[in-house]
């Protein structure tokens, strides 16, 4: 179920959190109540991936918004272009170029886990990769898991999941 509070400028909502625009070049992840590990794990992963390439939104800081007495984990906004709009060869690039940066993160112990949004969460499937003037990248990396935290059998694990749902991915981005 949705996150259901609304909020001033709100862009989006989560299972748990919900995501408002900051400027036109930060947006910021909602935290209420006790957070104290969501917030800092998500950061510490989200800049573990930033240091390997460009594919996961870029991490800005934590804060904390007086007015809507919540913490905030502030990144980068992006302004997800419909990839309709663009022939398949183009897609097919930008797919290829996705898959290589997501299989550099794996090679260096970073697994997003939420490509494929489970069935029984509303949204759309895929509505954790979007399409950016500067390619494709991820978003939430809230259950995403780092190898030196979850060992290499969960991780093992948790790649051939993800490299399955960029199987399906691929079919819905390219061949839609």
């Amino acid at each position: 179920m949705p996150h259901e509070k609304k909020y001033p400028k709100q862009l989006s909502a989560g299972a748990n959190n919900a995501v408002i625009s900051l400027s036109e070049t930060e947006v910021g992840k909602i935290y209420t109540g006790d957070t104290r590990s969501d917030i800092g794990s998500e950061a510490e992963k989200m800049k573990s991936a930033n240091a390997i390439n460009s594919l996961v939104v870029k991490f800005i800081r934590l804060d904390f918004n007086e007015a809507l007495q919540a913490e905030m984990l502030v990144m980068e906004r992006i302004f997800p272009i419909d990839f309709r709009a663009y022939e398949f060869e183009k897609r097919e690039l930008w797919y290829s170029v996705f898959e290589d940066e997501l299989q550099e993160l794996h090679k260096s112990g970073f697994v997003h886990r939420d490509i494929r949004r489970p069935s029984g969460l509303s949204g759309l499937a895929f509505d954790n990769v979007l399409l950016s003037s500067s390619g494709l990248r991820l978003i939430d990396v809230g259950i995403s898991a780092l190898q030196s935290q979850v060992g290499n059998i969960l991780f093992d694990k948790y790649v051939r999941t993800e490299r399955q749902e960029m199987l399906e991915f691929k079919e819905y981005f390219v061949n839609r």
